[in-house]
């Protein structure tokens, strides 16, 4: 067995995933009954969780006691001592992620005799800085909402969604890319028992895996993290079931049959009777169904937990319809077929099991095992974009959807080699292929067409941004593989970890097209752009980080200090890849491996001061302050950026006069000057809008020293203050406030051009009631290039300060108050309020050319909705007010008829509006003193401040009434839940193309998603 131990202990100081591990512990001070401190006393933590049946721990010299590496559950606490009473603490419970204050004080008497001590379970952390909420299995089976990690974690007011926009009702688990108010859109990581279950690229935080029916509790930690963290943001950890010495199963069923959701369109009707309002998407169908079994396989040597999850669903794509030209080479436009509506259909579904084993291999060491092997399929559904988005897809554009196979391996081992050192290490492994794949039947002699129109589009369907005709795909797979191992030692008031972690990322990429290498743009069924590219062609990544921390916890009497040290080393390159041969690329660029970030390397500290304010347990005043960095992910920063096939130029765009009518750009598209063969019975072509297409000249060259060296990765400082409180026994609340700010900008500066080679001009708005004041005001600070260097790019990304000063700062406050009462009622109400304010002005004066390209680092962001500025959205200083986000989780159930009441409050901000004007090139000379550069047909030009104009507040309230069935040892419940009760029709993210008098702020044409209609639907649990 010391061999079997030691070949675990370096295999898990090798590797292991890039994520504390989710540990509870129980901590205290023992006295006598003088009030002296008694060292020597075993205190041991008994539990069903535990396969090993008991942990133990000795008290320091100082009375304190340590016993770390708990699972949740209910414990009993027994402290003896040779010439006092033993004391024995019964029914404690201890949630994930806690430390459980427990203090005693023992009588002088024999051991065998037993005082038994009765007492509320602690619910104020006062040792740890960290702020952590989390949901027990009770809550989340109590309450309306769907049982994926996306559905819970929209219950913590400070976590928000990336991308734009406030989250849709959800109905069904789903994945929800997400970051924290004041941080990175995309800085938010799921994990699994502490180890990382998300994605190579964006972030690297979540991924398509999420079942809550594996899971015992969900840890939602917001601010706090010591050295186990490499990433400031919010963690979504999710500790799973292990099973145990008793065989258990439990059934999950929910669905939503056809004709159980309301109707909200005719609310938006009488809402803008003077438009047509296009009815929004209806689910017609969906199902969520679990089965989970556990139990021994071996009592008291090997547990297991597995669980099947079969989920499907249907919806509707108002408005879009399949085209009767499809597939037809000679036609160039949308024609709806009113007679086949396009749905959205993932039937019969997907399944994906899962295993969890838990195995004691020896009286010190455990290992956990966790095999999930994917999703799937009965079938590849084509996913279709439908009218709804920033872009609107046809059905002929659609891409089998991806996800159709994600394996997720995991395996952690601990061992606990004295009462004072505990070892730990783990590996985490996840594969995934995303962005779908080409559409079955898709025609590669078929162009695709993007429709410019923004309103009345009588030639295309009358759908604003439409992609039709037919798509272009990518092939991508990716691998994040995670480990790391640590070390702790404790001896009761002082608690020291140290340890290593370590993470490789890879990511492959096909970007694929038509036979031709063209798309084109129409403005209302008119040819005026062509888009020329070199697909298809490989763009791989690999990103490597290391980490090393070192941590320690000090306790004396009430307070206790905290502080930690990391060191972070990570770096990227691409493998030999190749572009071309194609068209307009017909001898092939081959890149030799390449270096990305040659290395990153930060020490970072973190430091936390807990303070337990009365010394009972019940108040504790906290503060906490550290460095953190961006994930090192792919597409992160510029781990991913020096890729060949991203510094060179693979598209160029260029005007295009269809002048003969016959849909081909009768010029030669391998000539990127400027063409006008009219006259001789061809068309107009305008010049590439950058001259490298297709050459080996990088484009876009960076400085060495954001490459490499100390210091130098994208960064940000966190200071929290908080206070937490015991309002009654099992009720609690905390204030905290939080201050961070972001730094390490880089920016970009198109050394072909100076700021004297653009010239600068003002608009006047248009006279319509709808904007501030009835319209009439100057917009100013808009660019254009000076003609003569429309196609002159010599891009140089390197640090801001140079240029001028950015900024990017968060103050806010969040309210968190919770409870479970004894009497059968549970809840959980949050608050986040604050502001981000973001500046950049003085960069933007000495380089205008940043409308193209907006510092990297910056996060143009309210929590909900991303606003980056460009040539024709000035506003380089954001401060759109302070807003607030609430959220509230509750439930009830009355006793002896077993009914339960239960139910669920999100209300977010809306979103800072925009007036996006598309101005024709005509109109802008009258205030330019000439046509836009290049030929440019028209400028879309925002005509709103940050702090003008915001949409409507999204509210969403939904409701369950249900009744607990026993038979036996046996248990059931039957609920209704119903989702958006008061069938709210809030627009997420409106129409912000305006047309003075037109339809601005309106659910018409391409409307982005309303609120999903009140939604009635079933759920059945089942435990026997």
């Amino acid at each position: 067995m010391r061999r079997v131990r030691g070949a675990l202990l370096v295999f898990g100081l090798v590797c292991l995933p890039a994520a504390a591990f989710a540990e509870s512990s129980i901590t205290g001070v023992v006295k006598d009954s003088s009030g002296a401190v008694l060292p020597g006393v075993t205190v041991e933590a008994a539990s069903p969780v535990l396969i090993e049946k008991v942990k133990t721990a000795v008290t320091d010299g100082t009375g304190t006691y340590r016993i770390l590496d708990l699972r949740p559950g209910t414990y009993t606490v027994t402290f003896t001592l040779t010439g006092f009473a033993t004391i024995k603490r019964e029914a404690l419970e201890v949630p994930a992620d806690f430390v459980s204050t427990v203090n005693v004080e023992m009588k002088v008497g024999g051991v065998e005799e037993t005082i038994t001590v009765a007492g509320e379970s602690p619910i104020v952390d006062v040792q740890t800085t960290t702020k952590r909420t989390t949901m027990d299995l009770n809550l989340i089976q109590s309450i309306p909402t769907a049982r994926g990690y996306a559905a819970v974690m929209l219950l913590i007011p400070s976590m928000v969604q990336s991308g734009g926009g406030n989250p849709n009702v959800q109905l069904s688990p789903g994945m929800i890319v997400f970051g924290g108010r004041g941080g990175r859109q995309n800085e938010g990581q799921s994990q699994l028992d502490g180890l990382g279950t998300g994605a190579a690229i964006n972030g690297g935080g979540v991924s398509g895996y999420g079942q809550l029916e594996s899971a015992q509790e969900v840890v939602m930690t917001t601010a706090g993290g010591l050295g186990e963290v490499e990433v400031g943001g919010p963690v979504v950890n999710m500790i799973p079931k292990t099973g145990g010495n008793t065989f258990q199963n439990h059934f999950y069923g929910s669905g939503l049959p056809g004709g159980w959701q309301s109707d909200n369109y005719s609310n938006l009707t009488k809402q803008f009777s003077n438009v047509t309002v296009v009815s929004p998407q209806q689910t017609l169908y969906l199902w969520d169904i679990s089965l989970s079994n556990s139990g021994p396989i071996k009592k008291d040597r090997l547990w297991f937990f597995y669980n099947t999850q079969w989920t499907g669903s249907g919806s509707s794509l108002p408005g879009m319809y399949y085209n009767k030209n499809e597939g037809d080479i000679t036609k160039w436009t949308y024609v709806p077929d009113f007679s086949r509506p396009a749905n959205n259909e993932n039937s019969p579904g997907l399944v994906r099991p899962t295993l969890r084993l838990t195995a004691q291999v020896s009286a010190r060491d455990k290992l956990n095992m966790f095999w999930d092997p994917g999703n799937y399929r009965f079938n590849d559904p084509v996913q279709i974009g439908g009218i709804t988005g920033p872009t609107a897809g046809a059905p002929e554009t659609g891409t089998v959807s991806g996800y159709t196979h994600s394996p997720l391996e995991q395996i952690r081992w601990t061992s606990t080699m004295t009462t004072k050192l505990l070892l730990e290490a783990g590996l985490g492994a996840y594969q995934q292929n995303w962005n779908g794949r080409e559409r079955p039947g898709n025609n590669r002699d078929l162009i695709p067409v993007t429709e410019q129109c923004t309103q009345g589009c009588p030639t295309n369907g009358n759908i604003q941004g439409l992609v039709y005709r037919a798509q272009n795909w990518n092939t991508d797979w990716m691998s994040p593989i995670r480990w790391n191992a640590s070390a702790t030692y404790v001896t009761g008031a002082n608690n020291m970890k140290v340890g290593y972690v370590g993470a490789y990322y890879w990511i492959i990429s096909r970007p694929s097209t038509n036979n031709y290498n063209l798309a084109y743009r129409f403005n209302n069924g008119i040819p005026n752009q062509i888009t020329q590219d070199l697909r298809p062609y490989e763009a791989d990544t690999r990103v490597r980080m290391n980490a090393l921390y070192a941590q320690d916890q000090w306790t004396r009497g009430k307070l206790t200090l905290q502080g930690a040290i990391r060191y972070d080393h990570a770096w990227s390159y691409y493998p030999q890849q190749q572009i071309g041969a194609t068209r307009f690329l017909p001898t092939p660029l081959v890149f030799p491996e390449t270096q990305g970030v040659i290395g990153y390397n930060d020490i970072d500290p973190r430091v936390g001061v807990a303070y337990d304010l009365f010394g009972n347990g019940k108040t504790a005043l906290k503060f906490n302050a550290g460095r953190y960095l961006e994930a090192a992910v792919g597409g992160n920063g510029n781990y991913s950026n020096l890729l060949p096939s991203s510094r060179i130029t693979t598209s160029v765009t260029r005007t295009w006069t269809d002048a003969n009518g016959n849909f081909n750009p009768d010029c030669d598209l391998n000539n990127g000057a400027s063409q006008d063969l009219r006259s001789s019975g061809g068309d107009f072509c305008g010049p590439w809008n950058n001259a490298n297409f297709g050459k080996n000249v990088y484009s876009l060259s960076y400085d060495p020293n954001i490459l490499q060296g100390w210091y130098n990765r994208p960064a940000d400082w966190i200071i929290g203050a908080s206070v937490s409180h015991e309002l009654m026994p099992r009720v609690s609340i905390d204030v905290l406030y939080t201050r961070r700010w972001l730094q390490n900008f880089t920016v970009n500066d198109n050394r072909a051009v100076s700021a004297s080679d653009f010239t600068q001009y003002s608009i006047v708005a248009p006279s319509d009631p709808r904007l501030p004041g009835g319209g009439g005001y100057t917009v100013s600070g808009l660019y254009d290039v000076n003609p003569d260097k429309f196609s002159s790019v010599d891009d140089y990304r390197t640090y801001s300060p140079a240029y001028g000063h950015i900024s990017q700062v968060y103050n806010g406050v969040d309210v968190n108050l919770a409870a479970r009462m004894r009497n059968g009622v549970m809840f959980q109400v949050g608050t986040s309020t604050g502001q981000r304010v973001t500046d950049y002005c003085s960069v933007r004066a000495v380089l205008p050319e940043q409308g193209q390209n907006s510092p990297t680092g910056l996060v143009f962001s309210t929590g909900s909705e991303v606003w980056a500025y460009s040539p024709a959205n000035p506003y380089c200083h954001f401060a759109p007010g302070i807003d607030t986000r609430i959220t509230a989780a509750g439930s009830y159930t009355i006793p002896k008829i077993d009914v339960q009441f239960s139910s669920v409050l999100l209300s977010s901000p809306g979103i800072p509006l925009r007036a996006n004007w598309t101005v024709p090139s005509a109109t802008i000379a009258q205030w330019l003193g000439r046509p836009l550069a290049g030929s440019t047909p028209n400028v879309t030009i925002n005509l709103l401040k940050p702090d003008d104009m915001r949409s409507d507040r999204v509210n969403q309230l939904d409701f369950r009434v249900g009744k607990i069935l026993r038979f036996g040892r046996t248990r059931a419940n039957v609920a209704l839940d119903v989702l958006n009760l008061l069938n709210l029709d809030t627009i997420l993210i409106p129409n912000q193309a305006f047309t003075p008098g037109g339809a601005w702020l309106t659910p018409t044409g391409t409307q982005t998603p309303v609120m999903t209609a009140r939604t009635a639907k079933v759920t059945v649990q089942y435990d026997f």
